[in-house]
C-alpha cells in the first residue's frame, strides 16, 4: 500500500517550537535560557506580528500540527464531497477506513472520529493562530508603538479577524453550535457550545474586518484578505443563515464593485500555471506553494495529495476522491445544451461508463473536472483504465481540478511522492460560487429573472465565444505520446491543452452549453436550475454536501442516491440510511472528553449522537 496511514489523535495545539540540537550539563539545565524557541519576547515586534499572521493564513490547509490524516484539507473533500452524491472515497476498500466510514454515514466509529477530530483540531488551530496574532499585535502597539503604523495595524487586525471568522464558519457548518474563542479569552479551551449563536458572532467579526481592511490587498499581495474579501464572505454566511434579503444587499455590492470577475475560460480556474494564480475569480484560496525552500514540500497541496490517479499513471498514487456515476450523468445536456438533470426526469438512468465518444453530448466542464478513459488528461496523455486503483470498487473516473499541468512547473521537487505535490491553489471561495449564491438568494426572494441572468452568466463562461474544452495536450513520455497519437492522429502536431469547444480536433465528446432563454416558470424549476448549476460548476470542490444540508434536501437526495448508486458500486449497500441527525456531524469524542471541568463536559454532543 502506497498511501500514508495517519491515525494519531492530536490532543494539543498552539505552540510553535523550533527543536535544536542544543545540550546542557546537568547543573546548568534548569537555569539555562531555552535555545531555539519562539517566545513572546522574541516575537514582540513588527516582524513577529507579520509572521504570526502568515501562520494564521497557513492554517487554511494541513500543517505540521494537524496533518494526522487528510481531514485537515482546505477543500473539505472528505466531509463536503465524499459523503455527497458527487464522489466516492475511491482507492480501495482497505485504505483510509475513516473516509469510508464518512461515506457510509458510520460517523461514530473510531476511524471516522479520528477524521472528525483532525478537522476540529484544524479549525481551532486556525482560530488560535488568528487570536495569537491579535494578542501579539495589541502587545506590540503598547510596548513598541512606533513599530507598526496605524494603517498597517488596522489591516493586520482586519485580516486576523477575517481569518477567525472563516475558521469559525468551517466549524459551524460542520457541527452547528461550536465554542467561539477570542484573543482575550483566558479559559483553557473549555468554553461551552450551548446557546452559542455562531452566525451572529461570525458576522460581527466580518463586519469588523470590513471596517478595518483596505479595499486592495496590503503590500500588493493578492492572497491577503481585503474589505471585499470580507464582504463577499459575509454574503456567503448570510445565505447559509437563510437571510436572503441581507445576502442580496451584501453580494450585490460585491458584484457592483467590479473587484472580482469570472475567468475568461474554465481552464484558468484550477491550474498550476503561475500567471493564473490569484486571478479575478479568486476570493479566498489556500495558496499552495512548492519548491519554496521547505524541505519536505509541506507548504504544497498536502490535503489533496491522495487525490491523483494511481500507480500506472504519471502520479503513482493514490486514487482517492473519485467522481460518481451520478456526477457524470449531471454533465449530460439536452438538444438545447441545458442540463438533463433539470429538463429530463430520467437523467440519472445511465449506468454505462462515460469513455471518449462523440456520441455523448456533454457540458465541457466535465473534462476539466473529471478524468475519464481515452480523454486527454490535461497535458499528461490519455487517461487510461490502468490508472484506476480498483475500478470495481471506486469506479472508472479520476479527479482532475486539483491536478497540475505537466508544463506548468508546479510540481514539487522534494517530499514524499513528489508527483502528487504541487502549487495548485485550492479555491475555498470563488466568484462563480458567489454569483450562484446570489442567484439562490434571488430565487428565495422570488426574483427569478435576476437569478436566471446570473446562472446564464456562469453558463456563458462555460460555453460562450471564449469558452474552452480539453484539447490534445501532449503525452508526458514518448510512450504516452504514442498512445495519444495512435488513438487520435489529429493530435500529432497539436499540443494545445485548451481549445474552443467546437474545435475539430475534439473526438472525445460533443460539447454544448446553452443558456436559459425561456423565463423560469416557478420556484421549483428555479431552485433546480440554480442547484444543478452549483453541482456542475463546483464539482469536486467540497461544497456539495454542505449545499444539500442547508437546502434541507440531504435526506431525500442522499437516500435516493444510495438506492441507485449501490447497484453501480456494491460497497454502498453497507451505507446507513441518512436521517435527521446527519444534518450535523458528531462532535469528536476526544474533544468532549477534553472539555470536562470537574468531570462534566462543557461541550454538548449534537442531537442524536
Amino acid at each position: 500500500m502506497n498511501t500514508l496511514n495517519r491515525h494519531r489523535l492530536l490532543v494539543g495545539t498552539g505552540f510553535l517550537i523550533l527543536f535544536g540540537g542544543v545540550t546542557y550539563s546537568c547543573k546548568d539545565f534548569l537555569n539555562a535560557v531555552p535555545q531555539g524557541t519562539l517566545n513572546q519576547a522574541t516575537l514582540t515586534n513588527a516582524a513577529g506580528v507579520e509572521g504570526s499572521l502568515i501562520a494564521a493564513y497557513r492554517a487554511l490547509d494541513c500543517t505540521n500540527s494537524t496533518n494526522t490524516d487528510w481531514g485537515c484539507a482546505a477543500s473539505d473533500w472528505a466531509f463536503g464531497s465524499v459523503p455527497s452524491d458527487e464522489a466516492y472515497k475511491g482507492s480501495e476498500a482497505s485504505d483510509q477506513p475513516g473516509v469510508t466510514d464518512l461515506e457510509l454515514y458510520n460517523w461514530t466509529t473510531g476511524s471516522a472520529d479520528d477524521y472528525l477530530n483532525t478537522k476540529w483540531t484544524a479549525v481551532y488551530e486556525g482560530v488560535f493562530r488568528s487570536n495569537a496574532t491579535l494578542r501579539l499585535l495589541h502587545l506590540v502597539r503598547v510596548e513598541k508603538p512606533t513599530d507598526i503604523d496605524n494603517a498597517t495595524a488596522q489591516s493586520i487586525e482586519g485580516e486576523a479577524k477575517f481569518l477567525r471568522a472563516h475558521y469559525m464558519f468551517e466549524g459551524m457548518r460542520m457541527w452547528g453550535a461550536v465554542p467561539y474563542y477570542y484573543e482575550n479569552d483566558t479559559s483553557d479551551f473549555k468554553k461551552t457550545n450551548v446557546g452559542v449563536n455562531d452566525t451572529t458572532l461570525i458576522l460581527a467579526d466580518l463586519d469588523s474586518a470590513i471596517a478595518l481592511l483596505p479595499a486592495t490587498p496590503r503590500n500588493g499581495e493578492k492572497g491577503r484578505a481585503t474589505k471585499w474579501t470580507a464582504t463577499a464572505y459575509k454574503g456567503r454566511v448570510q445565505v447559509y443563515a437563510h437571510d436572503y434579503a441581507g445576502a442580496i444587499t451584501t453580494l450585490q455590492s460585491v458584484v457592483a464593485s467590479g473587484v472580482y470577475d469570472l475567468e475568461t475560460s474554465f481552464d484558468h480556474v484550477w491550474t498550476g500555471f503561475h500567471q493564473f494564480a490569484d486571478g479575478p475569480e479568486t476570493i479566498l484560496a489556500y495558496q499552495a506553494s512548492a519548491n519554496d525552500g521547505e524541505p519536505d514540500g509541506n507548504n504544497a497541496n498536502w490535503g489533496e495529495r491522495l487525490n491523483f490517479p494511481h500507480s500506472d499513471s504519471p502520479f503513482g498514487c493514490c486514487g482517492f476522491h473519485q467522481p460518481s456515476q451520478n456526477m457524470l450523468n449531471s454533465f449530460v445536456v439536452d438538444a438545447n445544451g441545458l442540463p438533463k438533470a433539470v429538463t429530463d426526469p430520467t437523467w440519472n438512468a445511465r449506468n454505462a461508463f462515460y469513455v471518449a465518444s462523440i456520441n455523448d453530448t456533454l457540458d465541457p466542464r466535465v473534462d476539466w473536472s473529471v478524468g475519464r478513459d481515452s480523454v486527454p488528461y490535461k497535458d499528461w496523455g490519455l487517461h487510461l483504465s490502468v490508472w484506476i486503483r480498483a475500478p470495481g470498487y471506486g469506479g472508472p473516473y479520476s479527479p482532475k481540478k486539483n491536478v497540475h499541468e505537466h508544463s506548468s512547473g508546479a510540481e514539487s521537487k522534494v517530499g514524499w511522492a513528489t508527483g502528487q505535490l504541487n502549487s495548485v491553489h485550492i479555491h475555498i471561495y470563488r466568484y462563480a460560487d458567489l454569483l450562484l449564491l446570489l442567484a439562490e438568494a434571488y430565487v428565495e426572494q422570488g426574483n427569478f429573472p435576476a437569478a436566471q441572468a446570473l446562472v446564464n452568466q456562469v453558463r456563458t463562461r462555460a460555453g460562450g465565444p471564449l469558452a474552452t474544452a480539453q484539447g490534445c495536450g501532449s503525452g508526458v513520455t514518448a510512450k504516452a505520446e504514442s498512445i495519444l497519437v495512435a488513438r487520435y492522429p489529429g493530435c500529432k502536431l497539436d499540443t494545445r491543452m485548451a481549445v474552443p469547444i467546437t474545435d475539430t480536433v475534439i473526438k472525445w465528446a460533443t460539447y454544448r452549453v446553452g443558456t436559459y432563454t425561456t423565463p423560469w416558470p416557478d420556484v421549483t424549476f428555479a431552485r433546480a436550475a440554480v442547484r444543478i448549476e452549483r453541482k456542475i460548476e463546483l464539482a469536486m470542490e467540497g461544497q456539495r454536501f454542505f449545499d444539500l444540508r442547508r437546502w434541507g434536501i440531504a435526506d431525500t437526495t442522499l437516500n435516493n442516491f444510495v438506492a441507485v448508486e449501490k447497484t453501480r458500486r456494491s460497497f454502498l449497500t453497507a451505507a446507513t440510511p441518512f436521517a435527521a441527525k446527519y444534518r450535523l456531524y458528531p462532535i469528536p469524542s476526544l474533544q468532549i472528553e477534553l472539555s470536562k471541568v470537574g468531570g462534566v463536559s462543557t461541550l454538548h454532543q449534537n442531537q442524536g449522537w
